[in-house]
C-alpha cells in the first residue's frame, strides 16, 4: 500500500478512499462468493451510479416503486468496496444488485462465470470531471479542489479517488469478453430514458408491464429522484458529506461541463484524453 495523500492510498494500481476501505477489503473482495443471479453495477465516480441503482431497485423491488417501503437505495443496492452501512452482501435476497467502482481486476474472481450480469454506465468525461469537482466540495472524505483548473490536472493525471477514467473504461471494455456485460452510457440514457430502462430488463431477463415500466420511469427522473429521501443520498452520514456545501444529486444535465471549462481547457482536455478515447467504440456525447 502506497500513502497518495491525506485522503488517498493507493493499492494494486488503483487509488481508493482512506477513510471508506482498506487493503483487506480489496483482498476480501477477490474471493467473494458470487451467485450465478447477482446483479453488478460497475461505474467510474459521477457517472450515473445514484441514477442506475435507482432504477434497478424499481425494477427489482415492488415496495420501492410504490412507495410502501423505506429502504434506502444503498441498503438495497450496497457496494462492494465500500460498505458504508456494514451490510451483509451475504444476506441480501435474491437476486442481489451490487454496485462498485472497481477496475476490472479486482472485481470478484467468480465474475468472469459469465452468467452473472454486469451493467457498465459511463458518462462523457468532461462531465464527470465537473461533477467530480463540485463533488469534492461537499465531500469530507476528499480533498477540497483548491480551483478547477489544478484539479483538472490531477484527473488528467488520475491522482483522484479512483485513478485514471480512461484506464477504468479502456480496462472494463477491453476485457468485455471475460464478462456477460452492458454498456449503457449516461447521455443515452437521458436521451431516452424509458428505452433505457426497456434495455437494462431485457439484459437482466426482467419482464416488466407498460404500467410498470412507465412507473420506474417516472420515479427515475431527476427531479423525482432528489424529493426521494431514500435515493437522494441526504442519508449519508455527515461526516463524509457535507450538506450544508452543496447536494449529492446536483444537476443531473448533460453537458454542464460547458458552464465552467475554458476554451484552452476543453482543448487541453482533449488533447490528454482523445486519442485514446477515439480508440473506443463508444460515443461520448457532449452536449444533447
Amino acid at each position: 500500500m502506497e500513502i497518495v495523500d491525506e485522503f488517498l492510498f493507493k493499492y494494486k494500481g488503483f487509488n481508493f478512499l482512506q477513510k471508506m476501505t482498506s487493503p483487506e477489503i480489496i483482498d476480501s473482495v477477490e474471493s467473494f462468493e458470487i451467485q450465478d443471479d447477482d446483479i453488478f453495477l460497475i461505474t467510474y465516480p459521477k457517472s450515473g451510479t445514484v441514477w442506475t441503482q435507482n432504477i434497478l431497485s424499481l425494477i427489482f423491488y415492488e415496495g420501492h416503486r410504490d412507495g410502501t417501503e423505506n429502504i434506502t437505495v444503498i441498503e438495497r443496492i450496497p457496494w462492494l468496496e465500500y460498505n458504508i452501512f456494514k451490510t451483509d452482501l451475504t444476506k441480501l435476497p435474491s437476486p442481489r444488485v451490487i454496485c462498485s467502482h472497481l477496475p476490472y481486476y479486482l472485481v470478484p474472481k467468480g465474475l468472469r462465470n459469465k452468467r452473472t450480469k454486469i451493467i457498465y454506465v459511463f458518462r462523457n468525461p468532461k462531465d464527470v470531471l465537473v461533477s467530480m469537482y463540485h463533488f469534492h466540495k461537499i465531500s469530507v472524505t476528499l480533498e477540497t479542489p483548491k480551483d478547477f483548473d489544478t484539479f483538472m490536472e490531477k484527473f488528467l493525471a488520475g491522482k483522484v479517488g479512483n485513478s485514471l477514467w480512461l484506464d477504468h473504461i479502456e480496462g472494463w471494455y477491453t476485457h468485455k469478453d471475460d464478462f456477460n456485460i452492458l454498456f449503457l452510457s449516461y447521455e443515452e440514457m437521458k436521451r431516452d430514458l424509458r428505452s433505457s430502462v426497456l434495455k437494462i430488463c431485457n439484459f437482466l431477463g426482467k419482464e416488466l408491464s407498460e404500467k410498470v415500466v412507465d412507473d420506474v420511469v417516472h420515479k427515475a427522473t431527476f427531479d423525482s429522484m432528489r424529493a426521494d429521501s431514500r435515493v437522494n443520498y441526504r442519508f449519508i452520514p455527515s461526516d463524509q458529506i457535507d450538506f450544508s456545501k452543496g447536494d449529492f444529486l446536483r444537476k443531473g444535465i448533460v453537458g454542464d461541463w460547458k458552464n465552467i471549462m475554458t476554451v484552452a481547457q476543453s482543448e487541453r482536455f482533449d488533447h490528454v484524453f482523445k486519442e485514446r478515447m477515439e480508440k473506443l467504440p463508444f460515443r461520448f456525447c457532449c452536449d444533447i
